[in-house]
């Protein structure tokens, strides 16, 4: 069935614009991208938790391409479906003004093509083509207005995505010149018995740039305000949501931990990066008055979280601390998919704001609650879950990072954390004072304020923001969030999936 994740998608973005001449029916491409996302998610949750391996033609590993799945693949899977699914149950309504909806669903369905394609691939130099398959797409989407500040935006974005390209297909070839091998787990094998690693040592840092570009970590980062700001809404809580972790850590974390070995102080480098990230995206969120700019800033500091902990975890293993390197791990994944969920919750709600008052600049609006109840409502769930308040989703992920670093004994990190943290309450409280509260300003469009099909996904990812805290429980945490962690820390466990050593 994992080929599926892959053809499905394809087929269907290949396939909607050429039926786009039928104009009077363009409300039907939403719903069939909706059934889309709906099955993928319906098969994610079916598979989810399933161990194996597809061989493409019946040809074996390392020489046949393979699609393999296991407990980090699985819960990627899960994320990109479910986030896709409530994405285009919100463009059904958000997008019904806009022309040429063939090509905008036809684009989108190419981009999670892409995503699930680097989610399961074995194969480095596959990887590198679905990646490319999901930027391209995001390219064309960013500027999908044709305003001239989305193809401002969107040039920027094909620049440095071309950028990061060049140093991933790079790093590729110095690693296959090194191993002689393109499959991940064959090169994990192939690496350990190199007499010198140096090339090992080059193409992994290649690798932190590239996918440090499409991850868009700190100081590669310049090209996500204007992207995210500029692209349509559902797009934005896309880019933010799933496709910066699947084209940048998730990729990056499975080269490193699964491919590379771990090598040299690469941990030690992410670990900083993360750090830095998480500091800088905070102090720049701070002064912004657009929302979605804001958002975005936000973002950039939020994969800083993601990214501190996976490194963390990667220190942890070569300390001999296996236990707490699972627990950073466990941490840095949960983030993952709570950042997930309340990103693409505050993406959508800047969509629905910038409909109800005709603009995202914070000092031209605000009175929020009185004008769009059920907007306040989610918008201050979406802002008290991505600060950590508790019993919020983020305050439990990031305790959990947290504990790791004290358990560590790193706690120049956990101070890192806790000050970033209240950064990132400090900037949401300023949106909760000039958006939520005074009194209504701007022109208010009554007709958006009572839509039900705005409202309908941002309820479902606000109950998702209450209910993903229960992953903080160890009966559940076991059962999802371990085997992830575990897929990453037990590279050799990895292998003898693939390789069947």
């Amino acid at each position: 069935m994992l080929p599926l994740f892959v053809a499905i998608p394809l087929g269907v973005g290949f396939l909607l614009p050429l039926i786009e001449e039928f104009r009077d029916r363009t409300r039907l491409f939403s719903l069939f991208v909706l059934l889309e996302t709906g099955g993928l998610l319906a098969l994610s949750l079916i598979k989810f938790g399933d161990k194996g391996i597809y061989r493409m033609g019946g040809w074996a590993p390392p020489f046949g391409i393979n699609f393999v799945q296991d407990g980090l693949s699985s819960l990627i899977l899960v994320v990109i479906s479910g986030i896709a699914f409530v994405t285009t149950l919100f463009a059904i309504t958000y997008m019904k003004e806009y022309e040429n909806l063939g090509k905008f669903y036809g684009l989108f369905s190419l981009m999670l093509a892409g995503m699930y394609g680097v989610a399961l691939t074995g194969d480095i130099f596959n990887m590198y083509v679905y990646l490319e398959v999901a930027a391209i797409s995001s390219y064309a989407l960013v500027g999908f207005n044709r305003g001239a500040e989305e193809i401002e935006a969107s040039f920027k974005y094909l620049i440095m995505g071309a950028v990061g390209s060049v140093f991933i297909l790079l790093g590729i070839a110095l690693l296959y010149g090194s191993v002689g091998s393109l499959n991940i787990a064959d090169i994990s094998v192939k690496v350990s018995e190199l007499p010198d690693d140096s090339f090992i040592v080059l193409s992994t840092a290649l690798f932190i740039v590239g996918f440090g570009l499409k991850a868009a970590f700190i100081p590669f980062h310049s090209w996500l305000p204007d992207a995210h700001s500029s692209a349509p809404t559902p797009i934005s809580a896309m880019l933010s949501g799933v496709l910066i972790k699947v084209l940048g850590i998730y990729a990056l974390a499975r080269l490193l931990f699964n491919g590379l070995n771990l090598p040299g102080i690469a941990p030690s480098i992410l670990t900083w990066i993360g750090a830095g990230s998480m500091f800088i995206g905070g102090m720049l969120a701070l002064g912004q008055k657009d929302l979605k700019r804001l958002l975005a800033y936000s973002s950039i500091s939020q994969m800083g979280y993601i990214t501190l902990a996976v490194g963390m975890g990667g220190i942890l293993i070569g300390q001999g601390k296996p236990g707490i390197a699972t627990l950073a791990l466990m941490g840095g994944i949960f983030h993952l998919v709570n950042h997930a969920t309340y990103k693409s919750l505050l993406f959508l709600f800047s969509g629905s704001v910038e409909k109800i008052f005709g603009s995202r600049d914070l000092s031209e609006i605000g009175g929020l609650n009185s004008v769009s109840p059920v907007s306040g409502a989610v918008g201050t769930i979406g802002t008290l879950s991505i600060s950590g308040v508790p019993p919020f989703n983020g305050f439990w992920s990031k305790l959990v990072i947290v504990i790791a670093a004290i358990w560590g004994k790193l706690y120049p990190l956990a101070g890192i954390i806790l000050f970033t943290s209240a950064i990132t309450l400090a900037y949401y409280l300023k949106v909760q004072r000039q958006l939520f509260m005074g009194k209504s300003t701007g022109n208010v469009s009554e007709s958006v304020k009572t839509s039900a099909g705005l409202y309908i996904p941002l309820l479902i990812l606000a109950i998702c923001c209450i209910g993903l805290g229960l992953l903080y429980l160890p009966e559940i945490r076991g059962i999802v969030l371990k085997p992830a962690a575990l897929a990453l820390q037990e590279g050799s466990e990895y292998t003898k999936l693939v390789l069947g050593l």
